[in-house]
C-alpha cells in the first residue's frame, strides 16, 4: 500500500510505519527493505502480461519460464538452506499454505504454469513443492498419527520398525543381486538408515511428540485462527527441532478472500487494486498490516521459546514479503521487505535500508542472507551481486 508501508526515516531508530507498527515490539530483531525490484516477475515486451503468474519468483529470483506442461523455474532459497540445515531433522523442510489451490492444474495465467501460483518451495528447477493448508494434516506428518503424545510416539517407533524390517529383506536379497544393481541398493539402504536416524533422534526428543500442542481437528472456520495454527505448528516443529526451514503461503495471486477482523471486509485482490485512491489505499492497508500482525504473533512465539544461550527468533531468520509494490499497477519494483531475526548474531535489526530507485533485485538480497549461513554462491537467479550493508 503505497505510502502506508515505507517509514520516513532511514537507518536506525526510524519510525515503524500504519503496516508495519506491529514489529516494533521487535526492533532490535527488525530489517524493512525499501527499493528493492522483483525484476524476473515483470513483464517484457517478449512476455506481457502474467503478473500473476509469477509470483514463485519472490524465493528463487528466477524468471518462471512460460510453459503451462513442463515449469522450470529454480531452486528457491529456503530449498538450498534446507539442503545443508535439513540432514540432521526428521524433515528437511515443511511447506504450509491458508488457500485451496482448488482446480488450478495447467494452464493459470498468460500461458504459465499453475506451479508458479501453487508454490514458492522448489528444490529442483522442475519441482514445485505442494504446500499443506490443513492443520491436522500437517501435524500428524510433523509428530505422527494419534489423539495422544504416547499414540504418536508409538507411531513414530512402529515406522522404525519398518524400517528395521525392510533392511533386513534388502540385506537378504543383496545376496542374490548381480554386481551391477549392488551400488543402487547400496543407495537404496543408505537413504532408509538415514531415515532411521532422524526417526530415532525425534523419538529421543521429548518435545517431539507435541506434547504441549492440542491436536487440531482440521481446517479453522475463520482466517484469524486459520493463520494462528500454522504459525503455531511451525513454532513447535522448531522448538521439537523436527525441521528447520518452514515456508507459510499467506494467500495465491488473485485472492479473493476477506478478513474481517482487519477493520476492512473486502475481498484480497480486488482491494489491492486501490486505483491510487486514499480511501482505497487506506483499506488495503488495514489487510497488510492485519498480516504483519500475525507475523507479530509468531515472533513472539518464538521470542519466548528457549534456545541454547537465547531464544529460538535469536537464531533464525524470518523473511515476509511479495514480488509486487504498486499492486494496482502490477509494479514489481520497491518490492515491501521485512526481515525478523538474529541467525546467532550475524543479523542485525533495528534498520530501515533504502536504495536508489532501479539499483537493487530482491535476489541480490536473497544472495546475502545465504552468505549469513555460509552458503556462499556465485549467483542466484538474476542476481548482479550481494545487497550492500544487509549484514
Amino acid at each position: 500500500a503505497p505510502g502506508y508501508w515505507s517509514p520516513l526515516q532511514e537507518g536506525s531508530n526510524f519510525e515503524f510505519s500504519f503496516i508495519t507498527k506491529p514489529l516494533e515490539p521487535f526492533r532490535d530483531r527488525v530489517v524493512l527493505i525499501t527499493g528493492l525490484d522483483a525484476t524476473g516477475s515483470a513483464a517484457t515486451p517478449d512476455e506481457p502480461g502474467g503478473d500473476h503468474a509469477r509470483g514463485a519468483n519472490l524465493l528463487s529470483g528466477a524468471r518462471p519460464r512460460r510453459d503451462s506442461v513442463s515449469p522450470y523455474l529454480g531452486v528457491t532459497i529456503d530449498q538450498i538452506i534446507a539442503n545443508k540445515y535439513g540432514k540432521d531433522t526428521l524433515l528437511s523442510s515443511i511447506q504450509l499454505g491458508i488457500e485451496d489451490a482448488g482446480n488450478n492444474t495447467g494452464n493459470c495465467n498468460w500461458g504459465y504454469s499453475c506451479s508458479y501460483s501453487n508454490s514458492i518451495s522448489w528444490p529442483t528447477p522442475t519441482t514445485p513443492l505442494p504446500t499443506e493448508i490443513n492443520p491436522r494434516m500437517a501435524f500428524e506428518r510433523l509428530f505422527g498419527d494419534g489423539a495422544s503424545a504416547d499414540e504418536r510416539v508409538v507411531d513414530r517407533k512402529r515406522t522404525g520398525s519398518i524400517l528395521d524390517s525392510i533392511t533386513r529383506e534388502i540385506a537378504n536379497l543383496k545376496k542374490g543381486v548381480p554386481a551391477g544393481d549392488q551400488v543402487k541398493l547400496d543407495n537404496y539402504l543408505e537413504n532408509v538408515r538415514e531415515i532411521e536416524r532422524r526417526i530415532q533422534n525425534i523419538t529421543s526428543n521429548p518435545e517431539a511428540s507435541g506434547t504441549s500442542f492440542e491436536v487440531p481437528f482440521g481446517i479453522p472456520a475463520n482466517n484469524d485462527s486459520h493463520f494462528r495454527i500454522m504459525y503455531d505448528l511451525i513454532a513447535v516443529a522448531f522448538q521439537a527441532d523436527i525441521t528447520r526451514v518452514a515456508t507459510l503461503m499467506l494467500g495465491r495471486d488473485l485472492s479473493s478472500t476477506n478478513f474481517p477482523t482487519c477493520g476492512w471486509n473486502g475481498p484480497w485482490h480486488g482491494t489491492s487494486h486501490h486505483g491510487d485512491i486514499p480511501a482505497n489505499k487506506a483499506n488495503y492497508s488495514k489487510i497488510n498490516r492485519y498480516h504483519v500482525q500475525n507475523l507479530a504473533y509468531f515472533c513472539e512465539k518464538l521470542r519466548n521459546t528457549p534456545d541454547g544461550d537465547g531464544n529460538v527468533l535469536d537464531h533464525m531468520l524470518i523473511y515476509k514479503g511479495t514480488n509486487m509494490g504498486n499492486s494496482h499497477r502490477h509494479a514489481h519494483e520497491k518490492i515491501p521487505v521485512e526481515l525478523v531475526g538474529g541467525i546467532d548474531g550475524k543479523f542485525k535489526g533495528n534498520r530501515h535500508l533504502v536504495f536508489p530507485d532501479n539499483t537493487q533485485r530482491n535476489s541480490n538480497m536473497l544472495l546475502s542472507i545465504l552468505d549469513m549461513y555460509d552458503i556462499h554462491l556465485d549467483h542466484i537467479g538474476d542476481s548482479t551481486g550481494r545487497l550492500p550493508g544487509l549484514a
